[in-house]
């Protein structure tokens, strides 16, 4: 069985390696086809999502929105711990008593997991939807630059290297500050 599974990361391997080499062909040929003039460029879509004032926003929004609760949970778990630590040093409570509290302990843990779930659940789904929003504005965002600087070809990260002369991310996030910074003038208004 785990040779298999050895062997069927391998073929995984394998594939991507003729992908990557397909590729590499296909850009090596451009030039032939369309002249030798082919501009390429790149952006770094993980520093493009970390720094675009839309996801700063967007991040900054969402912990408004979810932070009374995440701190509701906070208070609960301390309540929580101090119930834990009253039952273990009160050696005097009857039987009765005792598990009342053990009850009232027990509750509360389900109710902060039942809660810490649902807001884990809510947050990566208004994740999402914030990210999928945004999606579609980087992806205005990269073919405007793209077609102001007249590029043939855009790559995106993951790349095994590129050259610091091609990276535009810079310039998409300067279009993405523009775009953010003209939204929130009209939303003033």
């Amino acid at each position: 069985m785990r040779v298999q599974a050895l062997r069927n990361r391998g073929n995984g391997r394998a594939r991507f390696g003729w992908a990557l080499l397909l590729v590499a062909l296909a850009l090596l040929s451009l030039p032939a086809v369309a002249g030798d003039n082919i501009r390429i460029g790149y952006v770094d879509m993980k520093r493009l999502f970390d720094n675009a004032p839309q996801v700063v926003a967007a991040r900054q929004a969402l912990d408004l929105e979810f932070r009374p609760r995440n701190e509701s949970l906070l208070a609960d778990e301390a309540r929580l711990e101090r119930l834990h630590q009253n039952l273990a040093e009160r050696q005097d409570l009857d039987a009765e008593s005792r598990f009342e509290m053990e009850r009232e302990i027990r509750n509360l843990r389900r109710s902060i997991d039942r809660r810490r779930e649902d807001l884990s659940e809510e947050l990566r789904f208004r994740t999402n939807a914030e990210k999928k929003a945004l999606e579609e504005t980087v992806e205005v965002a990269v073919r405007q630059v793209a077609e102001q600087g007249a590029y043939d070809l855009i790559l995106t990260s993951p790349v095994a290297y590129v050259s610091a002369s091609i990276d535009i991310t810079t310039q998409v996030l300067d279009w993405l500050e523009d775009d953010f910074l003209t939204q929130d003038a009209r939303n003033r208004r």
